[in-house]
């Protein structure tokens, strides 16, 4: 018989390849999303037949901050990470042998604009501002709940890199067209994963049975944004690029409708506690993940 994963907020770039990872090893994979044929979030009799003895339930769902943060999309941005986080937890509490295991997402981003030192689950600071305020709300919900025979653990995610989507294609885009160079000062930390490691780094943490919490998820090798760019256009052989200033990029985000926090937060996390663990990355550094993916 095969094993149950239960995979909620699947639909877009990340979920899609854990999903197709899953079924590859031959998961029997259940789907919850905001639309069918999935089970959606306010079938909660189905939720909970779907989790009922399921391996893992992985939690992604959560709309994008690849906008403005008006009112409206921080309304958004919050209710679909605590509310599904919520009505997960509410439906593993019915079910009569509920999943082994529970991961959330959360975001590093919870962590401080950090240009001084790496920032670890152990020692590292919270920062301020509405993308902060998401992370602490979001866990907040998440280990509002607490199980007997479900272990949770929360997945602080840095950018992912992979083939089929995410930040790279905006980036790669960039490279192309001539502006491939700098944003900002170009010294900000760049701190990110490859996909193939987040879906590894899951089913490393499902069959530690001893490990639970907070994890932050990402190389063990971050690098300045000048770095990142230097490595992308090498990769995709244009040796130069004009640098975008940040004054060019506040007009261009107010014209793409986004936040210029996406680019010019220094993110420098170290993921100590996966390390300490034993994990080893496939890719851990920026060179070997950008060949693989190119």
């Amino acid at each position: 018989m095969k094993q149950k994963v239960v995979l909620a907020g699947g639909s877009g770039f990340i979920g899609t390849y854990i999903k197709n990872k899953l079924e590859e090893l031959d998961y029997e994979v259940h789907m919850i999303s905001r639309r069918k044929p999935a089970i959606t979030w306010n079938d909660q009799e189905r939720m909970v037949k779907a989790l009922e003895n399921a391996e893992m339930v992985i939690n992604l769902a959560g709309k994008s901050v690849n906008c403005r943060y008006n009112e409206n999309n921080k309304r958004e941005i919050i209710t679909s990470r605590v509310g599904t986080t919520r009505l997960l937890g509410d439906a593993i509490k019915l079910c009569s042998n509920p999943p082994k295991l529970w991961i959330n997402s959360s975001t590093a981003t919870i962590y401080r604009h950090a240009d001084d030192r790496p920032m670890t689950e152990e020692n590292g600071e919270y920062g301020n501002g509405f993308s902060v305020e998401v992370a602490k709300k979001w866990e907040r919900s998440f280990f509002s709940f607490a199980f007997e025979n479900t272990r949770q653990v929360a997945l602080r995610i840095s950018i992912v890199l992979g083939p089929d989507g995410g930040v790279l294609i905006p980036y790669k885009n960039l490279v192309k067209l001539g502006l491939g160079g700098i944003q900002g000062d170009g010294q900000q930390m760049f701190s990110w994963i490859h996909i193939e490691d987040l879906f590894q780094i899951i089913m490393f943490l499902k069959d530690r049975t001893d490990l639970e919490g907070v994890f932050n998820c990402s190389s063990p090798n971050p690098i300045q944004n000048y770095v990142f760019m230097n490595a992308l256009r090498q990769q995709l052989n244009r040796p130069y690029g004009l640098p975008a200033p940040r004054p060019v990029l506040e007009l261009g985000a107010a014209f793409i409708r986004t936040e210029t926090e996406l680019i010019l937060k220094s993110r420098w996390v170290i993921p100590e506690r996966l390390l300490k663990a034993g994990y080893e990355f496939h890719f851990p550094t920026i060179k070997g993940a950008l060949a693989n993916i190119f």
